[in-house]
């Protein structure tokens, strides 16, 4: 007995130390190691993330500013932080040692909320008493060059995983991306109409456009002329936009450009209304103002009618009709509004609302191509074509009246991804008078590895007059935004200098997942309460009617005469009915107590579940064990 006794608490010991040296393996070895068992898999770093990771030369540290008193009042904040902070700790695991983390939490009028205002961080009030409260990122790197997300939105969380790539991306390549840009459009301003301006001759526009001026804000931007033989090596991003009557030695300089790793964002149109309101050097109108790059995207798979223009009546702008015409303004379907047709899970686009187009062409994979071809923008349903002739001298009213929609939705600009062969067999020949540059690049059949490009079949996107109004204030150019077309043109260059790995990055799912099960029972329990409430407070409605008749008598008199007349039978009839009004109020008081019934025990069942379940467990396994063992014991006393 007291053998037996020695070998039992030497058992326990055993099975204790087993346990504390699992214990320590595995917080020593397996600290990192972890299943992510979500649906959307939002714990798992992408293949991007890690190359950018895996690939840095210098420490970068991540400051979180999180207010904890944020969580508290707001649970949904408190979840969306734990989540930062998760998907923090696996950057600073993937990157060896190279993510630094540090986490505060800023108090009112402390030295940590001094700092977080230092970094540019965004307060943002939860009571009347004005205390701030902070959620936000800062960044920084050895040369103390700083990024930072001013504030973590929950709307932003399906996107979180390319904010904080993006922001660990600029600080390892701190340099600006340089931009080339290739246009017919004078996109820095034009010379001509600003001499007009200084002569006191009327003109507008001469001014640079303001989406170029964002260009140049994150970016550093180059001229590339539209006779180019060559794009610079420097230039990581090209920016093609409405460029005409290219010759093919320019075209080939694009296409190796593509060739050779480069990344192509080109705008092209059926009809430039910005190109078609400049003033021609010959003062007459322009006869074709479209631009296309047909031989690139024949030998790339990418399909473009420059002879028809989308109309849309979904967001279609509101014009001043013809001066022979009895209404005031017509809907001009040539011009609309893209709301809808925006494609939210790309994170170029993921925050904006609203992007005019003017006489956009329609973009198309070709039958046997082997590209991806991701919308980026498409008109609704209610879209049709118009041929371009149409919009060159428009009538609105007739271009409405003609107008038959059908076909829709059309799309009007793409990310294009795929291996690319090149469009021509070699260089291709100059002109008598031209020679080749001493840097010429040697030819290249196709793509080491799959392009990145952005086509839109829209270059009016870039004109001012579609998307900023600008107004004088005391001599200096304010332009107010109206709609979000500049933006959308810098995110997508921004996307495209961040490189494949930023690219590759799309939305994730969030951890603000709705219980289906519980509001599907809900919405039930809300139906049928609707249905019992209605039919018995129309009960209850007829019956209180029929009491006041009742009570007013049959000669309709006041209550006290009529209870003098009032017959045994009508008061056993109005006390049947207080008693029936009493009655169908406490079934609605049931009705209303059962309407969260099964809602309850479903969460009931859910505690007792997760307190249960796991004690369970343990007791079933040492009860099987205890078998086992008491079967091995008699077999060996056997």
């Amino acid at each position: 007995m007291l053998r037996r006794t020695w070998y039992s608490i030497i058992g326990v010991i055993a099975v204790a130390a087993i346990v504390i040296g699992i214990n320590m393996f595995a917080d020593a070895r397996l600290a990192n190691v972890h299943v992510d068992l979500t649906r959307s898999h939002i714990y798992t770093l992408s293949a991007g993330t890690r190359q950018i990771l895996s690939g840095l030369k210098e420490p970068i540290t991540l400051r979180l500013f999180y207010s904890r008193r944020l969580g508290a009042t707001v649970p949904l904040y408190g979840t969306y932080a734990d989540h930062v902070r998760e998907m923090l700790g696996e950057y600073a695991a993937v990157s060896d040692g190279r993510i630094r983390l540090e986490f505060y939490d800023p108090e009112p009028f402390s030295d940590t909320e001094d700092r977080a205002l230092a970094y540019g961080l965004q307060g943002v009030p939860v009571d009347q008493g004005g205390v701030q409260i902070y959620f936000g990122l800062a960044g920084s790197n050895l040369e103390d060059d700083e990024r930072t997300i001013a504030f973590f939105q929950p709307e932003r969380e399906r996107f979180l995983e390319y904010d904080l790539t993006k922001l660990v991306y600029d600080l390892s390549n701190p340099k600006r991306p340089v931009i080339g840009i290739m246009s017919s459009l004078p996109l820095d301003g034009d010379p001509r109409m600003m001499m007009m301006a200084m002569r006191g001759q009327p003109a507008a526009g001469g001014q640079p456009y303001a989406s170029t001026m964002l260009l140049r804000q994150t970016n550093q931007v180059k001229t590339v002329n539209t006779d180019a033989q060559v794009i610079d090596a420097d230039i990581q991003v090209l920016l093609v936009a409405e460029a005409q009557n290219l010759s093919d030695a320019t075209l080939y300089a694009i296409d190796q450009f593509v060739m050779r790793g480069g990344r192509l964002m080109a705008m092209v149109d059926p009809w430039s209304e910005a190109m078609a309101a400049a003033p021609s050097p010959n003062g007459m109108p322009p006869t074709d103002t479209g631009s296309n790059l047909k031989k690139l995207f024949d030998a790339w798979g990418i399909v473009f009618d420059p002879t028809k223009v989308v109309g849309d009546l979904t967001g279609a702008w509101r014009v001043r009709a013809n001066a022979d015409e009895r209404v005031q303004a017509v809907n001009y379907v040539a011009w609309f509004n893209i709301r809808d047709g925006i494609n939210h899970d790309d994170p170029a686009a993921a925050d904006l609302q609203q992007i005019t187009v003017a006489s956009a062409g329609s973009l198309g994979k070709a039958p046997n191509a082997s590209i991806e071809f991701m919308p980026l923008l498409a008109s609704s349903a209610r879209s049709g074509e118009l041929a371009v002739d149409q919009v060159k001298m428009p009538n609105p009213s007739k271009v409405l009246a003609e107008f038959k929609p059908e076909g829709g939705p059309r799309i009007i600009a793409a990310r294009i991804r795929g291996v690319l062969k090149s469009a021509f067999t070699g260089p291709p020949e100059l002109a008598k008078d031209q020679k080749r540059p001493e840097n010429f690049p040697p030819y290249k059949a196709q793509t080491d590895a799959p392009a990145n490009l952005v086509v839109v079949a829209d270059s009016d996107i870039l004109a001012d007059r579609f998307w900023v109004r600008v107004s004088d204030f005391f001599g200096q150019q304010t332009a107010v935004p109206f709609a979000d077309n500049g933006p959308f043109v810098a995110n997508l260059i921004g996307t495209l200098a961040g490189g494949d790995a930023l690219i590759g990055l799309r939305s994730r799912g969030d951890t603000n997942h709705p219980f289906v099960l519980v509001n599907q029972m809900q919405s039930e329990a809300e139906a049928k309460f609707r249905q019992s409430e209605q039919a018995l407070q129309k009960h209850l409605d007829d019956t209180e009617k029929q009491l006041r008749a009742l009570r007013q008598g049959p000669s309709g008199s006041d209550q006290a005469s009529a209870q003098a007349v009032i017959t045994p039978e009508q008061r056993a009839a109005i006390d049947a009915a207080r008693k029936d009004i009493v009655d169908t109020r406490q079934q609605l008081r049931v009705v209303q107590l059962n309407l969260n019934r099964d809602i309850s025990r479903l969460e009931t069942w859910l505690r007792v579940f997760n307190i249960m379940l796991v004690p369970a467990l343990l007791a079933i396994v040492a009860i099987v064990l205890s078998v086992l063992r008491g079967r091995r014991r008699a077999r060996a006393r056997a």
